[in-house]
């Protein structure tokens, strides 16, 4: 064998190795459930109480209800009903003391039936709610294993602290942001002051007949370390 056939055989060798790495990557990305991240925002990050005006009035919130007039999230055409959902105790509770009696609006079928996995360490199983699953342990954690497994997307609604410790550990795999036109000056904020760094790539934009952009985010490699 000659010294160019030799060289050829070991740039193969390598060049197999690396292209099956590729596909082994590629077949546990499809195999592995996206977590995506799906909520309201005014144009100063604000997520508190965007349904009622009595849904979260911690720190004297007075703005509850900002993003009901918008109807945004009926005109998103992402159906709950092929995921999971993720949500914290606090929207947890909320959600449960108001869509199970909501019987006149289709959402509330696809809530009811839809299985919700429960970031909390005060609340015990049961829960009272249909197809709740209680995460024990460190919520990142638990997240991380049920991306392991093929199935369903599993979508975090509201829930900011859960969103916070998600994107700790880089788990988040997609943000789908309905940015209303409203400056509240006031309110939790999804992205907090002293929270992780994060590069995004906008993969999608549209806007709503009432002016709310939707927004959808993937995580990209950072332009620049962050300092």
């Amino acid at each position: 064998m000659s010294e160019h056939d030799g060289f050829f055989q070991v740039w193969k060798q390598v060049a197999n190795v690396y292209y099956n790495e590729i596909e082994i990557e590629m077949r546990r990305e499809l195999l592995t459930s996206k977590v995506v991240v799906f909520t309201n925002l005014t144009l100063d990050g604000v997520m508190q109480a965007p349904g009622r005006p009595d849904e979260d009035r911690r720190g004297g919130f007075e703005h509850g209800g900002w993003a009901t007039p918008y109807a945004a999230m009926a005109q998103t055409g992402n159906s709950m009903a092929t995921t999971g959902l993720l949500l914290g105790w606090r929207t947890y509770e909320d959600f449960y003391a108001v869509w199970p009696n909501r019987t006149d609006n289709p959402y509330t079928a696809v809530l009811n039936n839809a299985q919700k996995y429960v970031a909390s360490t005060t609340l015990s199983e049961p829960l009272p709610w249909s197809n709740s699953t209680l995460l024990k342990g460190d919520a990142a954690e638990a997240v991380a294993r049920l991306k392991e497994d093929p199935g369903k997307d599993l979508v975090v609604l509201g829930s900011g602290v859960l969103v916070q410790s998600l994107m700790r550990r880089n788990l988040v795999d997609e943000y789908v942001l309905l940015i209303h036109p409203l400056i509240l000056g006031s309110g939790r904020r999804l992205f907090t002051d002293g929270g992780p760094f994060a590069a995004l790539r906008l993969v999608d934009a549209r806007t709503t007949t009432t002016g709310v952009v939707i927004a959808t985010y993937q995580p990209a490699e950072p332009a620049a370390a962050s300092r």
